[in-house]
């Protein structure tokens, strides 16, 4: 079988009985841990304390408020306090040279904390002697201190701020306020100093740049002189010259005449259809618009009403009604000359308009040529430009950097880009050790290391491993309810006085035959025989009921045993019994039930048909398929199995492997071979290794004194006798399982 080769893929971890083995030795871990704990008080108590102290500085551009003209802060300026320059500034902080400076200033070198080398003790004379060690006094003065000052000094940059702390540790609380604030009061005169003499570089290399600047524009701006006079390209207005001036105006011009014609044109030929289409003049706006036309028209309007009224009265052969209609003729023909008169002066303002177009274009054409040559000569005076242009700019740059630089190389200080905004005060309390914090850090550490070690111990012994896929512990539920009935022909458990045995008493080593006054004082305690109660009287007993038996196990550590029930199924409900009350103290038992009728089997199974040993031993199923949970309490138990006996008992040889595997995996085993023999115990489990537990209920003296001999003479003297748990009282129902 495969689960045989290797065990190790067979068994799992079982948390519960980690933890369970945790609270067995929660004295001893309490008692470390307290331990250790007063240890580590003691300890930070004998430690010196060390005290902190810091300053912070914020880094920005700083100018004098004297200063004789205000600047806008130069780009490279607002660059240099990015992300890359606060860290320049802080190792700038860290430098050795303004370390030293500080050391000199304040005269460390004096002080044994920063020079504890000075006084060595005797093992580091001994290792100087020995070669192991250099002298510290070979070193300076200075690179001693220096070093001792190094470990003691922290600079960082706060995230995402441009502020920089200065923390300073030290046994002297005044010292370790004192060095943060001097290294401040360094670092700016430092950096104020560095200005100083950066403005006056500048100031110095500045003059004679700008003078020759100077001379550079002064010559460009007569070269662009020179070439506009050379080239009739005299500026007009604000861009352009004289002769792109007068083409644009031209242009415009003629875009006006060119409208003004074509307007002349349209009314001319609006007159015109009118008049050859015979159209009423009156219909035409030139007309209409005309003043003797109007008063033509009103003398018309004037007749044609006389005519009207005198009609009413004479006939159309009256002399005066013929003069009125010869004046109206009259009218009427001055209208239609008056309103060629109009279309001749229409046509007139359209031939004026064309001849003024012409003479338009003729000069536009003209300055296009002299605009052409115009445009060739601007390229080269812009090109003078601009050069004119770049040097006026550099040289105002210049100028502008000039003043500033002597403004500030002028004003009596420079102040850094830098100040103080949080000076270093003494501190109040210790920031090492800190006793609390240590105290509880060395208590939690002894703690867990307390518990890995019982761990460890668990899993190294085998304790605290399962077999894989081994159904898991199911839900109790308290019930009222008593559990199933026994098989059928199960004999009820009779309660009686339990029989003792005790190895201490009884050797059973030496042979059967001192096993033997034991039990006939116990049998003749039962029958009330006084003779034989004086004859056993020198003969220790304890009674063995099932709780002891229980107790003993557990004490012992038993990891293996083997139940003999001469009764049949009475014993092996003594033996489930056992088993649950094993498993009520936190140990991990399985029981395999090899008896014939399956007694354990119908009382812990879920279901008397589950598969178990027999198929296991058939090789029908893997080994964590025998295992199943027992319905009242947490032990596991193996069924007698479903599968052929007599396949079964053709592999018997794997059942010692099965059972060895079951050791290495449960704290206890319990195998119920109901009334089986001694040899036929011998033949899974070697005298030496197990125990052997006789459940006798309602069995007499003489056949538990023939049983005791038999296994005696086969080599078992680890023998407990098992009767009922309480004398008159039957066997506790434990706690079903919730299915």
């Amino acid at each position: 079988m495969s689960g045989y080769s290797d065990r190790q893929q067979d068994v799992d971890i079982d948390l519960g009985g980690l933890f369970r083995a945790i609270w067995r030795r929660r004295t001893r871990v309490l008692l470390t841990t307290v331990a250790v704990a007063a240890l580590a008080f003691t300890a930070a108590h004998m430690i010196s304390p060390r005290y902190d102290s810091e300053a912070r500085l914020l880094i920005e551009p700083r100018e004098p408020e004297f200063s004789s003209m205000t600047l806008q802060p130069s780009a490279a300026s607002a660059t240099s306090f990015d992300e890359p320059g606060i860290s320049s500034e802080v190792q700038l902080l860290r430098s050795v040279d303004l370390i030293k400076q500080v050391a000199r200033n304040m005269r460390l070198h004096e002080l044994k904390e920063f020079d504890p080398t000075a006084d060595p003790s005797a093992i580091s004379d001994i290792l100087v002697m020995l070669g192991l060690k250099r002298n510290p006094l070979d070193m300076p003065p200075e690179e001693r201190v220096l070093k001792e000052f190094q470990e003691k000094l922290q600079v960082y940059q706060v995230e995402k701020s441009r502020v920089i702390g200065i923390q300073f540790t030290s046994k002297d609380r005044a010292l370790a306020a004192a060095i943060p604030n001097e290294m401040a009061k360094i670092y700016l005169s430092l950096k104020a100093g560095a200005k100083l003499d950066s403005n006056t570089e500048a100031s110095r290399w500045l003059e004679p740049e700008i003078a020759n600047l100077r001379e550079k524009v002064r010559a460009a701006e007569a070269k662009i002189a020179e070439y506009r006079s050379s080239s009739d390209l005299l500026p007009s207005g604000d861009t352009g010259t004289f002769a792109t001036r007068e083409l644009t105006d031209i242009s415009t011009e003629l875009a006006r005449v060119r409208g003004d014609r074509a307007t002349a044109e349209a009314r001319a030929e609006n007159v015109r259809a009118a008049l050859s289409s015979g159209r009423g003049a009156e219909t035409l706006n030139e007309v209409v618009g005309s003043a003797m036309i109007q008063r033509l028209k009103e003398s018309e309007s004037q007749i044609q009403n006389q005519t009207a009224d005198l009609s009413t009265t004479l006939l159309d052969g009256h002399p005066r009604i013929k003069a009125l209609r010869s004046q109206l003729t009259g009218i009427r023909t001055q209208i239609r000359e008056e309103t060629q008169k109009i279309l001749a002066s229409l046509e007139n303002e359209a031939k004026v308009g064309e001849l003024r177009e012409r003479q338009l274009t003729q000069q536009m054409n003209t300055l296009k040529a002299s605009s052409a040559k115009a445009g060739e000569d601007e390229v080269g005076l812009r090109a003078l430009e601009r050069e004119a242009a770049a040097q006026r700019q550099l040289l105002e740059t210049y100028l502008s950097r000039y003043r500033e630089a002597s403004s500030r190389t002028g004003a009596s200080a420079a102040p850094a880009d830098a100040r103080v905004i949080s000076s270093a005060v003494e501190p109040t309390e210790a920031s090492f050790p800190k006793i609390l914090p240590i105290t509880i850090v060395a208590a939690m550490a002894a703690f867990l290391l307390s518990c890995v070690l019982i761990m460890l111990q668990e899993l190294f012994s085998g304790r605290a491993l399962r077999p894989v896929g081994a159904p898991g512990p199911v839900p109790v539920a308290v019930s009222a309810q008593p559990m199933p009935p026994l098989p059928p022909n199960t004999p009820e458990p009779r309660a009686k006085r339990g029989w003792g045995f005790r190895r201490d008493a009884v050797n059973m080593k030496s042979g059967h035959g001192t096993a033997q006054p034991a039990l006939a004082r116990d049998a003749a305690v039962a029958s009330g025989d006084a003779r034989g109660q004086e004859q056993a009287a020198d003969v220790p007993l304890d009674g063995f009921f099932v709780e002891n038996v229980a107790a003993a196990l557990i004490v012992d550590r038993v990891p293996l045993a083997f139940i003999v029930s001469p009764t049949g199924d009475a014993g092996s409900t003594q033996t489930v019994a056992l088993a649950r009350m094993v498993s009520e103290e936190g140990r991990r038992v399985v029981l395999v039930d090899l008896t014939a009728s399956g007694c354990p089997t119908a009382l812990m199974a879920m279901s008397a048909d589950l598969p178990g040993i027999t198929n296991l031993l058939a090789d029908e199923i893997a080994f964590a398929d025998a295992l199943h949970a027992d319905r009242g309490s947490d032990a596991h138990i193996i069924p007698r199995g479903n599968a052929d006996p007599a396949v079964a008992m053709q592999a018997i040889d794997r059942l010692q492997i099965v059972i060895e595997a079951l050791t290495d995996a449960y704290d206890l085993v319990l195998v119920e071979c109901a009334d089986a023999d001694a040899d036929a115990v011998s033949r899974l489990a070697r005298a030496q290794d197990v125990e052997i537990i006789f459940s006798v209920p309602a069995v007499s003296a003489e056949d538990i004194v023939e049983i005791i001999t038999e296994f005696a003479e086969a080599g078992y003297d680890h023998i407990h006798i098992m009767d009922a748990r309480l004398a008159d009282q039957p066997l506790p129902e434990p706690d079903r399982r919730a299915a």
